[in-house]
């Protein structure tokens, strides 16, 4: 048996000894003892020069370690990590090199928080790579969600995000008091505000950007629509088609909201906006090749406008206003359309099949006539 394990001391006592028998053929002794003779021939010297002292287990950390990080880099990790504790080695080395123009690497500084006590955590590294899809450019489309209900001292919170898919930019980070409409409008009022107009948006089929999955169109997403924006809808049971807002969602659940329950909204207001600044300017993102979302991100030369702009139809468009029962008049009968729209000025299109037409608001098809069908709409 090898020398390890509880009586590993009386084995090489045995060893050395039955090693000094005269005539002792010392390699198949070694042979059987499960050792090599590279360790026995060094046992058996280390015994004579010291006797059982000589016996004793050694550390088999060397003498010198010329590429050891210094007591300086050592603080520096330690450092970065304190202000960010759910980064790990990769997002640490990213910041270091950074600031120093070179610094340990990511192996080496997790070696450096095992060795100060530090766990890196359930949100540290460690998965399998996976192939990502983003847009081409930013503001070809936002994503957008509220990250549950969170309890507070005072009240319930709920944390509006917005995040650009081409860039990881986070447009939104909005403690709210609601899910109401009029609270996400004014916050996105303020996001066009600064930052301009997407291209598109989407989010999943709750209020207030959905009714579920058969009708996706609300007040909300009626406003976008009159901003010119394209509206889109993730898959009914599939988060992933929100995956990078999703991940934004852990993101942030590790690193602004580990701490003890927010008071009210404005401290989590406060913490929010602090850690939005860090998040878009200074931590490194992997899917970026370790550089903050600000590096691929621009402003949109999309300006907002407070005031709607009329749409120009086509002029073979039939043009028809939705009534509060949210129906139009369409060859004298009356069909259905999506309530969201009541007030609003739809187009009826003929398609290519013979009695089927289609319905417009803007460029955004909202529904269909089937004469075939009366009062059907699809």
């Amino acid at each position: 048996m090898p020398f390890t394990g509880v009586s590993a001391m009386d084995r090489k006592r045995e060893f050395v000894r039955l090693a000094q028998v005269e005539g002792a053929n010392r390699r198949e002794l070694c042979r059987r003892f499960g050792v090599s003779p590279s360790l026995g021939y060094r046992l058996l010297a280390r015994f004579a020069a010291e006797g059982e002292a000589g016996l004793e287990a050694r550390s088999r950390r060397p003498r010198r370690s010329p590429a050891k990080a210094s007591g300086q880099v050592e603080q520096a990790v330690l450092a970065v990590r304190a202000e960010h504790p759910a980064w790990g080695g990769r997002k640490i080395a990213a910041v270091l090199r950074a600031g120093r123009g070179q610094g340990p690497s990511p192996s080496t500084i997790t070696r450096i928080l095992h060795r100060h006590g530090v766990e890196l955590g359930t949100f540290g590294g460690g998965a399998q790579a996976f192939v990502r899809f983003e847009h081409p450019a930013p503001n070809d489309l936002w994503q957008m969600d509220f990250k549950g209900h969170v309890a507070m001292g005072t009240g319930r919170l709920h944390p509006l995000t917005v995040l650009d898919d081409h860039s990881r930019f986070c447009v939104v980070l909005a403690a709210c008091e609601n899910q109401r409409t009029a609270t996400v409008q004014a916050r996105l009022t303020e996001a066009f505000e600064r930052y301009g107009l997407p291209a598109r948006m989407t989010m999943d089929n709750g209020p207030p950007w959905g009714n579920g999955p058969r009708d996706p169109f609300t007040p909300l997403g009626v406003w976008l629509l009159e901003q010119d924006i394209r509206i889109g809808h993730s898959r009914p049971f599939h988060p992933q088609t929100q995956g990078k807002d999703e991940r934004f969602h852990r993101t942030l659940k590790a690193e602004a909201m580990s701490g003890p329950p927010f008071e009210d909204l404005l401290q989590a207001a406060r913490r929010f906006l602090a850690w939005r600044d860090c998040y878009n300017l200074e931590r490194p993102h992997e899917a970026l090749g370790m550089a903050p979302p600000i590096g691929r991100y621009a402003v949109s030369p999309r300006p907002y406008r407070p005031r709607v702009e009329p749409f120009e139809y086509a002029c073979d468009d039939q043009l028809r206003r939705v009534s509060s029962e949210a129906r139009i008049s369409f060859l004298r009968q009356r069909w259905r359309v999506p309530k969201a729209f009541r007030g609003k000025i739809l187009a009826v299109r003929p398609t290519s099949v013979d009695g089927l037409y289609d319905v417009f608001f803007r460029t955004t098809r909202v529904a269909s006539i089937d004469l075939r069908a009366p009062d059907a709409l699809s």
